[in-house]
């Protein structure tokens, strides 16, 4: 094996020879890292963890001395101690007495020992391009950098400020939800149900601050907003589904809509949110941003959420409301929800927590007639049962302890500042810009000059390290126009904002 083994008992006042080791390669094994968020016992734990799993260290294989590895890695003595201690609660090591620690020959028991497969050109495969009924990947989609962190502008939409995250509020709802008590009640399997005590929290607190009162047996919670629109388009759409969208318009909906069917109508967005005109008459279910619209972030006026109300019930089609960012709106009071002003049955209201709390926390929710929050929990059930039980509860705590509430009120002022910050920028260095008015949200929608290629601006943009997202992909259409983009503020410090943008314009202005 490519490390030294050195049996030095327990105690370490007795040794066994020590067998000749790789050097190089112990030290590749065992070593601290200084950007672990662990203790130094913990780092200890999971790195002979590691070595052990990964076979690094055979069966019946003798450790590193307690001294030994305390040496090599310049830590106390103690804390390897104690970290090979729990190893042996864990069943991952054996003590023996003045002999040393040994890895459990048990903790790799019933793996099933295979060879590497060896290359061969004679592959006999079934043709999986032919038998794909479907291939999502090659839809248009947003895309977005992987390590975007790492630009000092990264003007793009839907990420947050670690600096805004409620770390201490978090940690603490999650300690909450992991007592004695609390796991006992979400660990079994609940098969369909949501948490009570989360649907409580939506019932009471969350729809209210939208204006919408729902029953439990109306609400249903979903892995975020996207899978409750996958759930109500396979529920609800077919072949001959005629669906109307806001162009431009959010992609994923769009995507989502056209593996359903083809028959996905353009609806025209002006600076009042969807137009109210006779192509409304050619849909069944006409999908809605009116909150921020996505991605103009216009906001659909009263007037005309009550038109389309009407129309619904007169054309006889139901309205998909996707009410995100409704929390964010910096100018006037905000609009009631569709769905608070519906008294027909006739909106599906789609919501999330992933823009106030984390994206990555993907947790959402629908509410509809109890007819479809049936339907739609039995087919959730076929494809996941629930969301994890865990999350559920450590949500449920964090809206109850009120939370939540101190969080939209935090982010409402930051994103205001940047909102501003970055509206002053715009108009500073893009006057010609043409933006449509915006009223919140955390992005800016801006048409660039005749004859800009955003695409293009956005591959030279990123090399100077700003990120933007080009607008092309929120057009329905085969040839959108190219010189609109969007600009997202909610992961950029306000003391950013203005040197991005006018780092931005000057591209623009030098003709990229």
């Amino acid at each position: 094996m490519g490390y030294t083994i050195d049996s030095s008992p327990s105690s370490d006042l007795v040794s066994d020879p020590v067998i000749p080791l790789d050097q190089p390669m112990r030290d590749q094994l065992f070593h601290l890292s200084p950007d672990s968020g662990g203790s130094l016992q913990s780092q200890v734990r999971e790195m002979m963890v590691r070595a052990i799993l990964d076979g690094h260290i055979p069966a019946g294989g003798a450790v590193p001395s307690c001294r030994q590895l305390a040496r090599q890695l310049g830590v106390a003595r103690n804390t390897v101690v104690l970290a090979y201690q729990r190893l042996v609660d864990e069943g991952y090591l054996n003590s023996r007495e003045r002999s040393g620690y040994y890895v459990n020959e048990d903790i790799l028991g019933g793996r099933v020992e295979t060879a590497e497969e060896p290359e061969s050109e004679d592959i006999f495969g079934p043709s999986w391009d032919s038998r794909l009924k479907s291939a999502p990947s090659r839809q248009r989609n947003i895309v977005k950098p992987d390590d975007w962190q790492s630009y000092p502008y990264p003007f793009i939409y839907g990420q947050f400020d670690l600096a805004l995250f409620p770390l201490s509020e978090w940690r603490e709802c999650s300690r909450r939800a992991l007592t004695v008590s609390a796991v006992k009640s979400w660990a079994s399997d609940s098969i369909d149900c949501d948490d009570p005590d989360l649907i409580e929290q939506l019932h009471t607190r969350v729809l209210p601050r939208r204006g919408v009162w729902a029953s439990p047996d109306e609400i249903l919670v979903t892995v975020g907003a996207q899978h409750a629109l996958y759930l109500v388009a396979s529920l609800l759409l077919g072949p001959d589904t005629a669906v109307g969208m806001e162009d431009p318009g959010y992609p994923d909906a769009r995507n989502i809509f056209l593996m359903k069917t083809q028959k996905v109508a353009r609806l025209p967005v002006d600076n009042q949110g969807l137009v109210i005109d006779s192509e409304l008459n050619k849909c069944d279910f006409v999908y809605t941003t009116p909150s921020h619209q996505h991605p103009t972030t216009v906001t659909l006026s009263l007037q005309r959420r009550q038109e389309l109300l009407i129309r619904a019930v007169n054309d006889d089609f139901v309205i998909i409301e996707d009410d995100y960012e409704s929390e964010t709106n910096y100018v006037g009071q905000p609009t009631p929800a569709l769905k608070s002003l519906d008294h027909n049955d006739r909106v599906v209201y789609v919501g999330s927590l992933s823009k106030t709390i984390a994206p990555g926390l993907r947790l959402g929710f629908m509410v509809g007639p109890k007819a479809l929050i049936r339907e739609a929990r039995a087919l959730r059930r076929l494809m996941l049962r629930h969301p994890p039980a865990n999350n559920q509860r450590a949500v449920a705590l964090f809206l109850s302890l009120g939370h939540h509430d101190s969080l939209v009120r935090r982010l409402s002022h930051a994103y205001k500042d940047r909102w501003r910050a970055m509206g002053d920028a715009l108009a500073t260095h893009l006057p010609e810009s043409s933006q449509m008015p915006t009223f919140g949200g955390t992005a800016y929608w801006v048409r660039g000059p005749e004859g800009l290629d955003a695409q293009k601006l956005n591959n030279i943009a990123a090399a100077k390290g700003v990120l933007m997202e080009p607008g092309d992909i929120f057009f329905l259409g085969e040839q959108p126009p190219r010189n609109f983009f969007r600009l997202g503020f909610s992961s950029v410090p306000v003391d950013r904002i203005e040197p991005g943008i006018k780092l931005l314009a000057d591209l623009i202005h030098g003709g990229a």
